[in-house]
């Protein structure tokens, strides 16, 4: 795996409680940006559905019974 550097700011007294209490900032740094990500790709298929949503209500369950079997047959 690759990686980048990022540089971040933070208060001098910050880093050096994190260091006093044995923080893995970068690990922290990390986390926090893969919990961001998974956050924000919610919210974009949240909105994806929420925008799918009313177009599906106007097809019936037997047309999505037919979809899904088609689908399954062209695998």
């Amino acid at each position: 795996m690759s990686t980048e550097v990022l540089s971040i700011r933070v208060s001098r007294e910050l880093k050096k409680e994190a260091e006093k209490l044995n923080i893995d900032i970068k690990d922290v740094v990390e986390r926090a940006l893969v919990d961001a990500i998974e956050q924000a790709r919610r919210r974009k298929l949240e909105e994806a559905i929420g925008a799918l949503l009313p177009k599906m209500e106007k097809i019936s369950e037997e047309e999505w019974v037919r979809v899904v079997k088609e689908c399954r047959r062209e695998q």
